[in-house]
Order: C-alpha cells, then sequence, then structure tokens
C-alpha cells in the first residue's frame, strides 16, 4: 500500500497466515478511516448540538468530494456546524453572503490593474472569497441567477476562469450553501443544474428540549467550547481515495441503477407516484453520490463491500434535490422524500 492508502500491485504477497497483505492494509486502512471519522464528529460535537445525521451526512459529502446544500429555518447552527468544520481541519474558511447585490466577482475574484512605480501597467488577478477549503454559501438562494451561476464551474470542475484564464481552486474544496425553506419573498430558486451539483441536500431538523437545554448550557454561560484541528486536507484526500476502492458488487450495481431509473416516469421501474408526479428524474451524477456515498457507509458499518441497505440508508439526501416534480406534484404539495419512500419500498 502506497503512502496515500492506495493499494498497489506489488503489495499483493501471500501472508503465512492464508491472508494476504493487501487485505490485512485494507482493513488497517479502513479501521484509521473510521477511527479518524469518528474523532471529526466527536470535535464537531462539542460544539454543535444533535444533528448527528446532519453532521454524518455532511462529513460523507466531505470525503466523497461533493458539495452540500442544507436546508432550514434561521437558528437552527447551519453556519456554526460549517465554521465548526472548518476549524476541525487545519483549513481556510470563508463565508459568502448571497443578497440581491451580489455580483459574480465578489464570489470568484476579478482582475485588477496595477501600476508599477516605473509606471508600467499590468492587470492581476485578486482571488475571490471561493477560494477556500471550506466555503459557505449563505442563502444562496437570495442571490440573482448570475450570481448562483458563478459556482457552477467551481462545484464541478474546481476551478475558475475569468478573461479567459484558468484558476485552480485548492485541493479540498467544499462548499455547503444554506437556504431557508419559509421566507421565500425575493429570493431565485436555483436551477436544476445548479442543484444537481450539490452532492446531498439536508433537511435541518429542530433541536428536542433536552438539545436545547444543552445549546443554553453551551452558549450562555462564560466558557464555550471550541473544536480543535484534528485532521488535515491530505488526510481527507487519502480517505476519499480509499472509499473509492471499496468494490460493488455488480448485482448491487444494478440495483443502483435502478433506483435511478425509477425515478423517471418514462422508464419501466417507476411507480405509479413517479409517473403521477415527477416531470424528469435523477441524472447519472446522481447514480455517482449514490454509489460513492454507499462506498463511504459500508466503510464506517465496518465492512468493505457494499450491500443494498448502504445504498438504501443515502438514498433520500442524495436523490431529494434531483427530482422535478410536475405542476401536479407542486400543486398536490407533493414532497420528493415521500415519492423516494414508495420508489424503497418498490425496490
Amino acid at each position: 500500500m502506497s503512502f496515500d492508502g492506495t493499494l498497489t500491485r506489488s503489495s499483493v504477497v501471500l501472508a503465512s497466515d492464508g491472508v494476504t497483505n493487501v487485505e490485512e492494509q485494507l482493513r488497517d486502512a479502513v479501521e484509521e478511516f473510521r477511527v479518524d471519522f469518528n474523532r471529526l464528529r466527536q470535535e464537531i460535537g462539542k460544539v454543535v448540538v444533535g444533528q448527528d445525521d446532519t453532521v454524518r451526512n455532511t462529513l460523507v459529502a466531505l470525503i466523497a468530494g461533493g458539495h452540500v446544500l442544507l436546508e432550514g429555518v434561521p437558528g437552527l447552527g447551519k453556519t456554526l456546524l460549517v465554521r465548526t468544520l472548518a476549524e476541525t481541519l487545519h483549513s481556510r474558511f470563508s463565508r459568502i453572503q448571497f443578497t440581491p447585490d451580489l455580483m459574480p466577482a465578489d464570489v470568484i475574484g476579478t482582475n485588477v490593474m496595477l501600476e508599477s512605480e516605473g509606471g508600467q501597467r499590468r492587470f492581476d488577478f485578486q482571488p475571490g472569497p471561493i477560494f477556500s477549503n471550506v466555503v459557505l454559501a449563505d442563502e444562496i438562494n437570495r442571490a440573482t441567477p448570475k450570481t448562483q451561476s458563478a459556482l457552477l464551474e467551481a462545484m464541478q470542475e474546481h476551478s475558475v476562469t475569468v478573461a479567459g484564464v484558468t484558476h485552480r481552486l485548492p485541493g479540498v474544496f467544499f462548499v455547503m450553501a444554506t437556504q431557508n425553506p419559509l421566507e421565500m419573498e425575493g429570493t431565485y430558486p436555483l436551477p436544476e443544474a445548479q442543484l444537481d451539483r450539490f452532492f446531498c441536500k439536508l433537511l435541518v431538523e429542530f433541536p428536542t428540549s433536552e438539545q436545547i437545554e444543552t445549546i443554553l448550557d453551551r452558549t450562555t454561560e462564560l466558557d464555550q467550547p471550541v473544536a480543535e484541528p484534528c485532521l488535515d486536507g491530505e488526510r481527507i484526500l487519502a480517505m476519499s481515495r480509499l472509499a473509492r476502492q471499496i468494490p460493488v458488487a455488480d448485482e448491487i450495481r444494478r440495483y443502483g441503477i435502478s433506483l435511478i431509473m425509477a425515478t423517471h416516469p418514462e422508464q419501466p421501474q417507476s411507480t405509479e407516484t413517479t409517473r403521477r408526479y415527477v416531470r424528469y428524474g435523477a441524472s447519472p451524477r446522481g447514480a455517482q453520490s449514490l454509489m460513492l456515498a454507499a462506498k463511504i457507509e459500508a466503510i464506517l458499518d465496518q465492512r468493505y463491500h457494499v450491500a443494498r441497505e448502504d445504498l438504501r440508508r443515502v438514498a433520500p439526501h442524495v436523490l431529494r434535490h434531483r427530482l422535478i416534480l410536475n405542476f401536479e406534484g407542486q400543486a398536490d404539495g407533493i414532497h420528493p422524500d415521500d415519492i423516494l419512500k414508495d420508489i424503497l419500498r418498490a425496490a
């Protein structure tokens, strides 16, 4: 195994106990993965109260190299979660407050004319706040579509192009966008192409009475908890490479594909609910996200292969934002999660 956790052909040597070195090294690497993952969760848990599923799924998306769309009412700790995550990763954090007057240059940066002491002038690129490891796009649906689209290239290609010149973003680049589901006045719904760039959409739930009590204890006293850095960008990239090595049986891969096809009303795998309420289903990018998330879930469950249950577990938050409802679905107030539950029951 190489220094980054990648299995190499040269490491395939039969051990005396009948187990290959590769299998032993993979077992050790998977255990290290789980230990580091839980360390991140514990550090974030020092500051963020509750939201266990949200934290877990956020870390899954981070390791998979994706981005997260957080939806929840104000005051539930969405911004706190992103900031705390950045603190645990030895990473650079930027917060972009999306407003109607925000321009693309305010996000990605712009060329500025500089004049030297000799009177010579030249254009110099001044990076915007997107050139960070962890980027919070706060209330992303309040900016105009022109500004929202500034994130498209960055989220997919990990680069931005200004005046014909492409600038690469950091190796670890993670966008967490938030939006308020209640206040829709003065907002611009994210287009389908933008939504598809998000690895998953997480719904932030309201805390319980016990959790609110803990929040008050932590935030209204003199001493407040602080999360300590525990991992760096290189370790996150190594964990991502390891996750991609988890094997998937052909049967399980076909099952994942059938879940994707079932979200399209014109496909034979679709359910009655899909045919009635869905205009367009999940894209191939959704299938990629589904499989990557399932691989990480398998590791966290101490397994070296993907099972059907892994796919079923991650399907709701990976696919819910990729279902485009038709007029009837919107008029009847159908939630994508209801359609996905129907698909999973039939699968």
